[in-house]
């Protein structure tokens, strides 16, 4: 008993972090609250994210800004057309004084890393990605090179223009633990914005915001995912929503296995990020759509009568009972 009591207390002092974390991203970003929350979900579950939206509508300033609040190191890739694979991963250099050659580590070399408009470089580049998204690992010239023990990737991308992009291969899209959607801001939300830069006084720069979470901590928040508790119940429930992606007339290609466990670690990472220990329903249907929305691929009919995948898998996640 003593020693539940003491895991409940180690709760309610993450649960404080988490809300720091939350106050300070409200003080910089107007509204986005569910993005803000799949974001911190994601980076607890040690997840990829792929943030999705029109310009302007502060995909890379949150990105930029939960760096700034993780005690971390920090780089961005800026994506190009002609970006090579050496230019994100490294190279090797040869030493005249020591005539030897030297690896020289590419932006990649991070524990977190921004790759801003990830569609905008070839299919090359994109695939340079993918080992280390995988296996936390890079292989070059025969050489393997570990990342640290936290490590994860914020890709951005502009879902409208198409020139000059090239699209995600399938297969990477499977490794972003989210796809997560940023729209538009409410009329409420957009006013706010106005009225702060009216008054310039209450606008904070990013060089102003300090770190809420060491290394250190993030480590030991993502332990206590194992203590997570979740009943059998709930897992046949994310089983059985996966499922329905395979079987679906709407579906050309269904979920994997890794959508499944993907979406129980995200689950988990939401239910502790609510100061609990346990798994409910409602985390699993929070996290799902943005699990299963990148990694369906519609019928052609289906895209037709104008759906997308998210809105697919929204209907399929309310077509399963949810468990009592």
């Amino acid at each position: 008993m003593e020693e539940h009591k003491e895991e409940r207390t180690d709760l309610a002092v993450f649960s404080k972090k988490v809300m720091q974390l939350r106050g300070e991203i409200s003080k910089v970003i107007v509204g986005q609250q569910e993005a803000v929350a799949l974001l911190l979900t994601a980076i607890l579950a040690d997840g990829h994210v792929l943030i999705e939206g029109v310009p302007g509508v502060a995909k890379t300033l949150l990105a930029r800004l939960l760096s700034r609040m993780i005690d971390a190191r920090f780089s961005r890739i800026q994506f190009t057309p002609d970006l090579m694979p050496s230019d994100v991963l490294g190279t090797t250099v040869f030493n005249m004084k020591t005539s030897e050659f030297d690896f020289h580590e590419g932006p990649v070399f991070s524990d977190l890393v921004l790759v801003d408009e990830i569609n905008r470089a070839p299919a090359k580049t994109q695939a340079a990605l993918f080992e280390v998204m995988e296996e936390r690992q890079v292989t070059i010239d025969g050489t393997t090179h570990r990342m640290g023990d936290v490590y994860s990737i914020i890709a951005t991308q502009n879902p409208v223009e198409q020139e000059g992009t090239y699209r995600l291969p399938e297969a990477q899209l499977d490794r972003f633990l989210f796809k997560i959607s940023m729209g538009y801001p409410s009329l409420d939300e957009e006013m706010n914005i106005l009225k702060r830069h009216q008054e310039k006084r209450k606008l904070i720069k990013l060089e102003d915001v300090k770190p809420v979470l060491t290394l250190d901590e993030l480590l030991q928040m993502r332990k206590k995912l194992e203590t997570v508790y979740i009943e059998e119940s709930l897992l046949r429930y994310i089983a059985t929503i996966v499922q329905l992606t395979r079987t679906s007339k709407a579906v050309y290609l269904g979920a994997s296995p890794r959508a499944s466990v993907a979406i129980l670690n995200a689950s988990k990472a939401s239910a502790l990020l609510g100061g609990r220990d346990f798994v409910t329903p409602e985390d699993i249907k929070f996290v799902t759509p943005s699990v299963l929305q990148h990694r369906l691929i519609l019928t052609a009919e289906a895209e037709m009568e104008g759906y997308t995948p998210l809105r697919v898998a929204q209907k399929l996640i309310d077509k399963v009972e949810v468990p009592k």
